[in-house]
């Protein structure tokens, strides 16, 4: 039985350690367009947390629409521990964002729970099923 492993990373400064699930990612590219002094793909690691202030890179997170990254503040908690209303929004193109905290029972019965923004497919292409992986792009989605 083989499944896709969980890939979690995390980088730190003194106030707060930035959690990024590439599995999550769609690719948005609203992290680097947004802050590319943190977020630069073409830098190993790909997150410098020296990059800008500490309310600057919590800004830039909190814009990621598929929750892929986070953050968990040393002296406040959890990002995704924050209630959020919630609701639907198609991406031009892409998927289906749902924001808020969602229980999905997957294809396998098991219940998920998911907080702050879930993406999930609309193209048919995804390889993570009912959750979008990016593949819109590949596949030249239009919708």
């Amino acid at each position: 039985m083989s499944g896709t492993k969980e890939v979690i990373k995390k980088y730190s400064n003194d106030d707060i350690t930035v959690v990024w699930q590439p599995n999550k990612c769609i690719h948005s590219k609203k992290c680097w367009k947004g802050l590319i002094q943190v977020f630069n793909p073409q830098n190993r690691p790909w997150i410098n947390m020296d990059g800008a202030t500490t309310e600057r890179i919590k800004k830039q997170v909190e814009e990621c629409p598929s929750g892929a990254l986070s953050y968990i503040s040393k002296k406040e908690g959890s990002q995704a521990s924050a209630h959020t209303e919630t609701k639907v929004e198609a991406l031009e193109n892409g998927p289906l964002l749902i924001y808020g905290t969602l229980h999905v029972t997957n294809s396998k019965g098991k219940i998920e729970k998911k907080s702050k923004t879930t993406a999930f497919c609309r193209c048919g292409a995804s390889q993570n099923k009912p959750y979008c992986d990016g593949a819109h792009v590949k596949v030249e989605f239009k919708g």
